[in-house]
C-alpha cells in the first residue's frame, strides 16, 4: 500500500512539473540556399530545450518548438549564427559564414539569395 501512494504521488509530481513546461513555437527567418543548409539548421538545433526544429528552405522560415522556460527566441538565434547562418537579431561571423560550403553561401545584403 505504501508503494501504491509513492507511485502515486512521483506521478502527480511528473504531471504537475509537464503543466508548468511553457512549450512556445516560434518562426525565424534564417537566411540559407539548400538542403546542406536545412540539415546543419535543424541537426545544429537539437537540444533538450527544443522539441522541434524544421527550416523551409523555400520561404527561408524555421518554425522552431521550444520550452520556454529553457531557452529564449535569442539564444536559438544565437545557436543558428553560431552554425553560419543569419537571423533578424544576430548575423554569424564573417570566418563562420566563409567556411560554408559554397552552395550554402548566400547573399548576405539583404537581397534575394541565389536559387539552388
Amino acid at each position: 500500500m505504501k508503494a501504491l501512494k509513492t507511485m502515486a504521488i512521483v506521478a502527480l509530481t511528473m504531471i504537475g512539473s509537464a503543466a508548468f513546461a511553457q512549450t512556445k513555437t516560434d518562426k525565424i527567418k534564417v537566411l540559407g540556399n539548400c538542403g546542406m543548409c536545412k540539415k546543419r539548421i535543424e541537426s545544429g538545433l537539437k537540444d533538450a530545450a527544443i522539441s522541434s526544429a524544421v527550416w523551409d528552405k523555400d520561404t527561408k522560415i524555421l518554425t522552431v518548438s521550444y520550452d520556454s522556460s529553457k531557452i529564449t527566441n535569442d539564444a536559438i538565434q544565437q545557436k543558428v549564427a553560431g552554425l553560419g547562418h543569419d537571423t533578424p537579431k544576430n548575423k554569424a561571423k564573417d570566418e563562420t559564414y566563409e567556411n560554408l560550403p559554397g552552395c550554402c553561401k548566400y547573399d548576405r545584403t539583404g537581397k534575394t539569395s541565389k536559387a539552388h
